[in-house]
C-alpha cells in the first residue's frame, strides 16, 4: 500500500476548526465544570468528556470532529485505512507528550510543518501516520 496524500488541509483552516471545536464543545464545558466544581479550570468528569470527543468523535465519524465538519476538513490515515481508537491515541496522547516534553517548541514546529510543508503534515499526523485533508 502507497501513501496518498490528496488536498491536505493547511493552517488556516486547521485553525479554525480548532476554534469551533474550543468554542462548541470546550467552553460549554468549562461552564458546566464552573458549576460543577467552582471553577474554570475543569474537573475530572469534563475533562474526560473532552479527551472522549477527541479520541472517539473522529473514529465514529469518519475523521471529523464537529468544527473539521464545519469547515469541511477531516482526518484521514495516510495509508487510506480508516482513522481507528489506536491512530487517535497516538495522535493525542503521544502528540501531547512530544509538545510538552519539548516545553511548547514542537508545537511551534508543527504550526510551521503544516504552514510550510506540501503535505500540511504536523508533528501528530507523522506519529500517527495521519494528515488532515478537505472532503
Amino acid at each position: 500500500m502507497g501513501l496518498t496524500i490528496e488536498r491536505p488541509a493547511g493552517f488556516w483552516v486547521r485553525l479554525a476548526a480548532n476554534l469551533l471545536d474550543a468554542f462548541i464543545v470546550s467552553l460549554p464545558l468549562s461552564i458546566i465544570s464552573y458549576f460543577i466544581a467552582g471553577d474554570w479550570e475543569g474537573d475530572y468528569f469534563t475533562t474526560a468528556i473532552e479527551f472522549l470527543y477527541g479520541i472517539f468523535l473522529p473514529v465514529l465519524w469518519s475523521g471529523y470532529t464537529i468544527g473539521k465538519r464545519t469547515v469541511g476538513i477531516r482526518i484521514a490515515k495516510v495509508n487510506g485505512e480508516k482513522v481507528g481508537i489506536g491512530t487517535m491515541l497516538l495522535r493525542i496522547l503521544l502528540g501531547a507528550l512530544v509538545y510538552v516534553l519539548t516545553v511548547g517548541i514542537g508545537i511551534i514546529v508543527s504550526a510551521f510543518m503544516v504552514g510550510l510543508r506540501d503535505d500540511k503534515r504536523a508533528i501528530h499526523d507523522f506519529i500517527a501516520g495521519t494528515y488532515v485533508r478537505y472532503n
